[in-house]
């Protein structure tokens, strides 16, 4: 269902794009995967874009046919976005039967930025988050605080961000648990950084590493199953 608007006092109009599955009726909970635009996404780009050029919202449903999918159509990649993110979410939990124990979020690019802020603000909402060829934005001292594992993606000569933003956050995030006294296996779990040789994306086809990698990573079943895992 495409541009659907949520409107809010505080926040005000919220622009999105759902997928309930067919048959589903309420009683039994189900999950709930919430996927974040890019920049080519956003929604002066144009009503439902965000759809049209990334295909997470489509592969995500290959590991859970019953599973809701939220795709927010954002107007930027900053607070404004990350906080009516957080609001539409809360709304979708109201609205929907859905299992708080089994949201899962994902961002690419200016997708990832404001996924980061969203994991700095309310990281209790999501059982797991990925983020993917991105720069972070957020505070990584609440997110350590939850303890919710994040899957760090990017490719090694990313054309936009690099691959330096996204490896110093998953090593200051490492830093913050061991500073809590987590033990090695405890962060292997919480921190996930994989960083992709330029051979992973030839084997795609791929030259572009930062625009055409999203093809790559919501179809590769590492990083998706990662996000689904129970």
């Amino acid at each position: 269902m495409l541009d659907n608007v949520l409107h809010t006092a505080d926040e005000g109009d919220i622009h999105f794009n759902l997928y309930v599955p067919e048959g589903y009726d309420g009683p039994q909970r189900v999950a709930l995967f919430v996927t974040l635009p890019g920049y080519q996404g956003l929604y002066f780009q144009g009503v439902g874009m965000n759809v049209r050029t990334e295909d997470f919202g489509f592969t995500a449903r290959d590991y859970d046919r019953q599973m809701i999918v939220l795709a927010p159509q954002l107007m930027d990649w900053g607070e404004t976005s990350a906080r009516q993110t957080i609001a539409l979410v809360a709304w979708i939990l109201r609205a929907y039967a859905v299992d708080q124990q089994r949201v899962y979020l994902e961002g690419y690019s200016g997708g990832g930025e404001t996924l980061s802020i969203v994991m700095g603000m309310e990281p209790g909402l999501f059982r797991r988050a990925l983020f993917c060829a991105s720069r972070w934005d957020g505070d990584l001292d609440v997110l350590a605080d939850v303890r919710v594992p994040v899957y760090l993606v990017v490719g090694e000569s990313d054309e936009y961000y690099g691959s330096g933003p996204a490896t110093q956050a998953a090593h200051e995030l490492e830093g913050l648990y061991r500073s809590r006294g987590l033990a090695e296996d405890e962060i292997a779990h919480l921190v996930t950084l994989d960083v992709k040789p330029a051979s992973y994306f030839a084997a795609g086809n791929v030259t572009n590493q930062h625009g055409h990698g999203g093809a790559l990573f919501c179809r590769d079943p590492q990083i998706m199953g990662w996000l689904f895992e129970d």
